[in-house]
C-alpha cells in the first residue's frame, strides 16, 4: 500500500468544525485530518499468528479534537446505574508501564460478568428464592412439623422427600444455567489482545488488561477497556470508531491521539517517557472525560495535555480504520459500558405470580376444612393439636409436586424452541419464564442491527421529470457517457488525460436530459464529507496530482464517514461511473469511469476532473442540511452545492411542483430524503459572502448565529433544484410481515435507539411500524415542564397516531408528567424515542411495566442493549455482527428480528397454554384426594386419620399418574401454521383466561364433585367389604386421573398414549407388589371390576358430556379454525 502523508491545515487557516455549524481557527499545533486513514506498518508473526512486532513508519503529527455533536446526557441517580451504586474514584497512574511495580488491585478486573450468582451466595440467593414462594414455605412448614410425634401423620419420607427432591431440581437448574452463563463470559473474557511491553507486544486475554497497560488495537477489533488513545497508524494521529454498541448511533465518531505521544517514532518509544495519567472517577457519561497527560521526562520538554472524550475509545466500540495503541483507564465494572449495564435480575413469570396466588387459596381452603372438621368434632380435647393434624393431612390439596412439573415443563419448552429448525441457532439462557413468551403485550426494539442491517443503499433518484433506481442505474450511466462524449470529442479515452471542457456549460438554461443527470451526480459526487482509499500501486516519483488519483486501480475504493447516508450516496456515484478518487483538505477528485468500457473499469485510467474546497458547511442536527463551495480547476466556475431534508430546503431552492408530492411518495416507502440544490456563484458574489462571512467568524457575541445568517443571506437562495435522493437503511429480512404479525397479535411495538429523530422515523415508516396513513408526531427539544405539558396536550386529541420523542424530551416528561405521560404513550399503537442513552432504555422498561402492569419484552443486538434487556420482564438478544453482549445478556437468543413471530406466536402460545393446563390439572389431582380425604375423615368421626399412606401416597404423584399428567406439555389446541396464519389467536392469551380465578374455581367444582362420589359411592357400592375401602377408592381415583388425561388432551401424541398405557400398567402391577394395600383375589372379582367401572363412570362422565355441549354451542375461537 502507498503512503501517504495527510494534508492538514495550517496556522491562521479556518476550518469548519465537523458536527458544528460554525467554524473555527487552527492553532499552532492544530491540524484536522481529512483524508482515508491507512495502516503503514511492519509486523513480524509468531508461530501463534499474533504480531510480535509493531512500528510505524509514517510522519506523525498532531491533531485538534473534533468534538461530537451535542447528545442527550442522562443523569441517573447512582443506585440505578451498572455498580450498584457504588462509584470508583478518580486515579493518577504512571504513564510509563514499567514504573508500575506491581498492578494497582484496588482497580476491578477486566471481566464481563453475567452470571447471578459465586460460590458463597448460591445457596443463600436459590433458597431465598424459593422459599419466598408461598407453597414453597408452607411444605417447608409441613415437612419441619412432621419432626414433632404429637404432629407426625404416616411416614417422615412423604413429606420431606418430595420438598428435598424439588429443591435439588430447581438449585440443579439454576446451577446449570449459571454455569453455562459463566461459560459464556468465559468465551468473551478470553479473546487475545496485544499489550505492549518494552521486549515487544504480548498476546494476553482481556481478563488480564489493567489499568496502566498499553494495548494495541487492530482495525475492526472491539476496544476491551476505556483507553485515552496515545497512537494511530495515520500520520496525523486521527482515528474512527463505531459506537453503535454503546450508544446506538451509527455514525463513526472521530478520535484524535494525544500530540506528544503520536509524534514519536516508534510506539516502543512510549517506553522511553515518564510522566502520568490523570482520569476523573468513572461515571455514566459517555459524552464526556476529564483527564491530563503530564510528560516529566523522555521529551525535549516537559509537557502537560489536557484530555477530552475526543482523546479516548470507550470500551464495547469497535476500532473501525487503521491500528491504535490506547492506555487503558477504567476497566471491568468501571467502563463506561458496564456503568450503563444494570446487573442481572432473577425473573418470576407471571404464570408463577399467579400460581403462588393461588397456592393461597388453596391454603384458605386447607384451613377451612380443616376448622370445618375441628368444628364438626366439637372442638373436644386439644383440638388445635387436631386443627394442625388436619392442615398437615390435608396439605396435599397444596400439591408438592406442582413446582417439579412446572420447571420440568419449562425444561421441556426451552429445549423444543432451541430444536426448532424454523429458528436456527435460538438459545435459551433463561429457562425459567418461556411461558412469559405469551402473555407480551409491549415489544421494546432497537434500531440498529435489529430492525435494521446498518447498509445503507440508495434506492431512488428523483430530478422532476425523471426518477432512476438501482434497477435503471445502466441508463444513468449512458446519459454520463452521451454528455461527457459530447464534450471530450474523442473516442480514444484512454489517452484523454484532461478532458477539454468537462465542466462547462452549466447555467440554469434548458437543458437536456444527460447534461441534468450530469450535474445532479456530479453534485452528489462533491456534496459530502465522504474520503476515499484505494489500495493501489504507489505513484511514480515525481507523479503528478491527478497521476496519483488516475492510477490502475487493483483492489476495490472504500470510504469513510461519519454518516452512512453519504457513503450510500458516494458509492452510486461510484456505481453509475463517477469515482470519488482523492479528498484532501482542499481538493475533491474525481474520477470518470463512466467514459470507460464496462470490462475496463478498475482496470484502466480515465479522465478526472478537479475542484478546490473553498467553504464547507457540515451537517448538524439544528440545520439539518450540509454545503460546500467548490471551484472548478478546469472551468475556474465557483458552485455552491446544498443538500438537505425537505423541510429546510423547500425554502432554498426555486419554486417547483413536483418536489412536496415526491419527498412524501420517498417518505411512505420509508426511503430518508435528502434534496439537492445547487447555485452558480460569480467571483464578485463570492467575495461578497467571504467578506460577511470572515467579519461574522470575528464576531464576539453570538458568533454561531451571525455566521448562520451570513451563509443564509448570500449562498442559500433561489438555488437550482437538481432533483431529490432517498436512501434506505435496509431492513432485516421479513421484518415488516414480523411487525405486522406483532401488531395483529395485539403486541404494541416500540423502538429505542440512540440515532437521530429523522432516521429513526424514516426506518419506522420503512418498517411499517408506521402504518399507511397514520400521522407522525415528533416531540423534540422541550426543556421546561410547561413545554411538556403542551406537547401532551396536544398528543391527546391527536389520539391514534405514532409520537416521535427525542431523548431530552422525554426525560423532562418522565420528571414533571411520568404518568400522564406514560398513560398518554402506552395507548398509542407505535412509539419511537430517539437519542436514547442505554440507562434511559432501562428506565423507559421500568417505567411502562409499572405503570401499566403489563409484561414487556425488549429486544436488542448491542451492548447499549443489556440494560434495557435486563430489566424487561423477557429480554431476546440478537447475534449481530458487532458482538454477543446482548445475546450473552438476554433471556433468548435468536439471530434475526424476524424470529420473534414464532418466538412469541407459537411457542409462548403453547408455553403458556401448556403450563396453565398442567397447573390447573396438578392442582386438581392433590385437590381430588383431599376431598377423599375429608369424606373419610367426617365418616370415622372427624378422625385425623389417613386414608391413604406410604406408597400410595406416594406413588399417586409420581409413577402412577406422573406420566400422564406430564404428558399434556405435548398437548395443543392449533398447529403451528394457524397460529401464525392467524395472530389473533395470540391477543386472546394475554388476557390471561388460560389460568384464572374462573377456571380455578371450575377445577375446585370439579374436583369437589369427583372427590365426593369416588368416596360415597366407594363407600356405598362396598358397604359389605368395608375392610376393602382403600384399594377400593384408590382404584377408582387413579383410572379418574387417566380418563380426566385423556379428557384434556385435544391433539394426542404417541407418547401421551404410551404414558396412560404405561401407568395403567404399571398400577396393575403393583397390585401384585404391595399386597400390605391390595387383597389380589377380592380385586380379581367381578364384583369389584363392575363397581370399580360404575364409580369411575360416574365420577367422568359427566364432564365428557359436558365438554362436548361446550363445543357444540361455545366453541373457543380456535376450534372455529381446525
Amino acid at each position: 500500500m502507498s503512503k501517504r502523508r495527510l494534508p492538514t491545515a495550517r496556522m491562521g487557516d479556518y476550518m469548519p468544525a465537523p458536527g458544528r455549524s460554525e467554524g473555527r481557527y487552527i492553532g499552532d499545533e492544530e491540524e484536522i485530518p481529512m483524508h482515508r486513514l491507512s495502516i503503514n506498518s511492519r509486523r513480524s508473526v509468531d508461530s501463534a499468528g499474533m504480531s510480535s512486532t509493531f512500528s510505524i513508519d509514517t510522519p506523525l503529527m498532531a491533531a485538534a479534537s473534533d468534538m461530537d455533536e451535542p447528545h442527550s446526557r442522562i443523569t441517573m441517580p447512582h443506585a440505578l446505574n451498572g455498580t450498584g451504586g457504588k462509584r470508583g474514584k478518580a486515579r493518577t497512574e504512571p504513564l510509563n508501564p514499567q514504573d508500575n511495580a506491581f498492578k494497582k488491585s484496588r482497580y476491578p478486573a477486566n471481566v464481563v460478568s453475567n452470571n447471578k450468582y459465586n460460590i458463597i451466595t448460591f445457596l443463600p440467593l436459590v433458597l431465598f428464592e424459593q422459599f419466598k414462594f408461598f407453597f414453597n414455605m408452607y411444605f417447608l412448614l409441613v415437612a419441619l412439623s412432621q419432626f414433632v410425634p404429637q404432629l407426625r401423620i404416616g411416614y417422615l419420607f412423604t413429606y420431606v422427600g418430595p420438598l428435598v427432591f424439588v429443591l435439588a431440581v430447581t438449585m440443579a437448574k439454576e446451577w446449570h444455567d449459571d454455569y453455562a452463563r459463566r461459560k459464556r463470559d468465559g468465551e468473551a473474557n478470553s479473546q487475545r489482545y496485544l499489550r505492549l511491553t518494552a521486549d515487544g507486544p504480548m498476546a494476553v486475554s482481556s481478563s488480564k488488561i489493567r489499568v496502566g497497560d498499553l494495548v494495541l488495537i487492530e482495525k475492526n477489533q472491539r476496544v476491551p477497556a476505556d483507553m485515552v488513545l496515545l497512537r494511530t497508524t495515520e500520520s496525523s494521529g486521527a482515528c474512527f470508531v463505531r459506537t453503535d454498541q454503546l450508544d446506538g448511533e451509527t455514525d463513526w465518531k472521530l478520535r484524535i491521539a494525544v500530540p506528544p505521544t503520536q509524534k514519536l517514532d516508534d510506539s516502543l518509544d512510549l517506553f522511553l517517557l515518564h510522566g502520568s495519567v490523570y482520569a476523573d472517577a468513572p461515571h455514566k457519561d459517555i459524552y464526556d472525560f476529564v483527564g491530563n497527560l503530564v510528560i516529566d521526562s523522555g521529551l525535549a520538554q516537559a509537557v502537560t495535555v489536557p484530555l477530552g472524550v475526543e482523546n479516548t475509545m470507550w470500551a464495547n466500540t469497535t476500532l473501525a480504520s487503521g491500528s491504535a495503541v490506547g492506555y487503558v483507564v477504567y476497566t471491568g465494572r468501571d467502563t463506561r459500558a458496564a456503568m450503563n449495564t444494570g446487573h442481572a435480575k432473577t425473573k418470576v413469570g407471571i404464570l408463577d405470580t399467579e400460581v403462588n396466588r393461588l397456592s393461597k387459596i388453596l391454603f384458605v381452603v386447607t384451613l377451612g376444612l380443616s376448622l370445618a372438621m375441628v368444628a364438626l368434632d366439637g372442638f373436644k380435647a386439644v383440638w388445635y393439636i387436631t386443627l394442625f393434624r388436619f392442615l398437615i393431612l390435608f396439605s396435599s390439596i397444596i400439591p408438592i409436586s406442582l413446582r417439579v412439573n412446572l420447571d420440568m415443563g419449562k425444561s421441556f419448552y426451552s429445549m423444543m424452541i432451541e430444536r426448532d429448525r424454523e429458528i436456527p441457532g435460538a438459545v435459551v439462557r433463561n429457562s425459567m419464564i418461556p411461558e412469559e413468551l405469551g402473555r407480551i403485550e409491549y415489544c421494546l426494539t432497537d434500531k440498529t442491527g435489529t430492525l435494521t442491517c446498518n447498509e445503507m443503499e440508495l434506492k431512488r433518484v428523483h430530478m422532476g421529470v425523471m426518477a432512476y433506481t438501482l434497477e435503471t442505474s445502466d441508463e444513468v450511466t449512458r446519459h454520463l457517457r452521451a454528455n461527457l462524449r459530447d464534450r471530450v470529442g474523442a473516442e480514444d479515452h484512454s489517452e484523454t488525460r484532461q478532458p477539454s471542457a468537462l465542466a462547462k456549460g452549466h447555467g440554469k438554461a434548458r437543458r437536456d436530459m444527460p447534461q441534468r443527470v450530469f450535474d445532479m451526480v456530479e453534485s452528489l459526487a462533491l456534496c459530502h464529507n465522504v474520503t476515499p482509499a484505494e489500495e493501489s500501486a504507489p505513484a511514480a516519483d515525481g507523479g503528478t496530482h491527478d497521476d496519483r488519483a488516475g492510477v490502475a486501480v487493483s483492489k476495490p475504493m472504500t470510504y469513510q464517514a461519519s454518516s452512512p447516508d453519504e457513503v450510500a450516496i458516494v458509492k452510486w456515484t461510484e456505481h453509475v461511473g463517477v469515482v470519488l478518487a482523492e479528498r484532501t483538505l482542499s481538493t475533491i477528485t474525481l474520477r470518470l469511469d463512466a467514459l470507460l468500457p464496462e470490462e475496463q473499469r478498475g482496470h484502466g485510467t480515465a479522465p478526472l476532473l478537479a475542484y478546490d474546497i473553498l467553504q464547507v458547511f457540515p451537517f448538524t442536527s439544528e440545520s439539518k442540511r450540509m454545503g460546500i463551495v467548490v471551484q472548478s480547476r478546469l472551468s475556474g466556475d465557483m458552485y455552491f452545492i446544498q443538500k438537505g431534508a425537505d423541510a429546510v430546503m423547500t425554502r432554498i431552492v426555486e419554486y417547483n411542483d413536483w418536489l412536496d408530492e415526491e419527498c412524501g411518495n420517498m417518505a411512505r416507502d420509508g426511503l430518508r430524503t435528502l434534496v439537492v440544490g445547487r447555485k452558480r456563484l460569480s467571483r464578485q458574489a463570492y467575495a461578497r459572502f467571504e467578506q460577511a462571512y470572515t467579519q461574522a467568524r470575528a464576531s464576539v457575541v453570538g458568533r454561531a448565529e451571525a455566521m448562520r445568517q451570513a451563509v443564509a443571506d448570500h449562498l442559500e437562495s433561489d438555488l437550482e433544484l437538481l432533483g431529490l435522493t432517498g436512501v434506505e437503511d435496509r431492513l432485516q429480512d421479513h421484518v415488516r410481515t414480523t411487525l405486522e404479525l406483532l401488531g395483529n397479535a395485539g403486541v404494541r411495538v416500540w423502538m429505542l435507539t440512540g440515532d437521530k429523530v429523522e432516521t429513526a422515523t424514516c426506518v419506522a415508516v420503512s418498517a411499517r411500524l408506521v402504518r399507511r396513513g397514520q400521522l407522525v408526531h415528533v416531540i423534540s427539544g422541550l426543556r421546561s415542564a410547561s413545554e411538556v405539558s403542551a406537547a401532551l396536550e396536544t398528543l391527546r386529541t391527536l389520539g391514534d397516531c405514532c409520537m416521535v420523542i427525542d431523548g431530552d424530551s422525554l426525560q423532562v416528561a418522565l420528571d414533571f408528567y411520568r404518568d400522564e405521560f406514560v398513560r398518554i404513550a402506552a395507548a398509542l399503537p407505535a412509539v419511537v424515542c430517539c437519542r436514547c442513552s442505554p440507562t434511559q432504555k432501562a428506565d423507559v422498561v421500568r417505567v411502562l411495566q409499572q405503570h401499566t402492569g403489563k409484561r414487556v419484552l425488549a429486544v436488542g443486538d448491542g451492548g447499549n442493549d443489556v440494560s434495557m434487556i435486563q430489566a424487561a420482564d423477557v429480554g431476546v438478544g440478537l447475534v449481530g455482527l458487532e458482538g454477543r453482549q446482548a445475546s450473552l445478556a438476554a433471556d433468548f437468543s435468536v439471530d434475526q428480528f424476524s424470529y420473534l413471530a414464532r418466538l412469541l406466536l407459537w411457542h409462548g402460545r403453547n408455553s403458556y397454554k401448556r403450563s396453565a393446563k398442567l397447573a390447573q390439572f396438578v392442582i386438581h389431582r392433590g385437590l381430588i384426594i383431599s376431598i377423599m380425604q375429608v369424606v373419610f375423615s367426617a365418616l370415622f368421626y372427624f378422625a385425623p386419620i389417613a386414608l391413604f399412606q406410604g406408597m400410595l401416597l406416594v406413588g399417586y404423584t409420581t409413577v402412577y399418574t406422573m406420566a400422564p399428567v406430564f404428558s399434556l406439555v405435548l398437548d395443543r389446541d392449533v398447529s403451528d401454521e394457524i397460529a401464525m396464519l392467524y395472530p389473533e389467536l395470540y391477543a386472546e392469551l394475554t388476557k390471561g383466561r388460560a389460568l384464572s380465578l374462573k377456571t380455578f374455581f371450575i377445577w375446585l367444582l370439579i374436583s369437589i364433585y369427583q372427590g365426593g362420589a369416588l368416596m360415597m359411592l366407594a363407600v356405598w357400592l362396598f358397604d359389605t367389604d368395608f375392610i376393602h375401602v382403600v384399594s377400593i377408592s384408590f382404584t377408582g381415583l387413579v383410572l379418574n386421573e387417566l380418563l380426566m388425561v385423556a379428557l384434556e388432551i385435544r391433539t394426542w401424541h404417541r407418547w401421551m398414549i404410551w404414558s396412560i398405557l404405561g401407568s395403567l400398567a404399571i398400577y396393575v402391577a403393583s397390585i401384585w407388589v404391595l399386597p400390605a394395600y391390595f387383597d389380589v383375589m377380592f380385586i380379581l372379582s367381578a364384583a369389584f371390576v363392575w363397581k370399580t367401572v360404575v364409580i369411575t363412570a360416574v365420577s367422568a362422565v359427566p364432564l365428557y358430556i359436558i365438554k362436548v355441549i361446550r363445543r357444540i354451542y361455545a366453541p373457543p375461537a380456535y376450534a372455529k379454525l381446525t
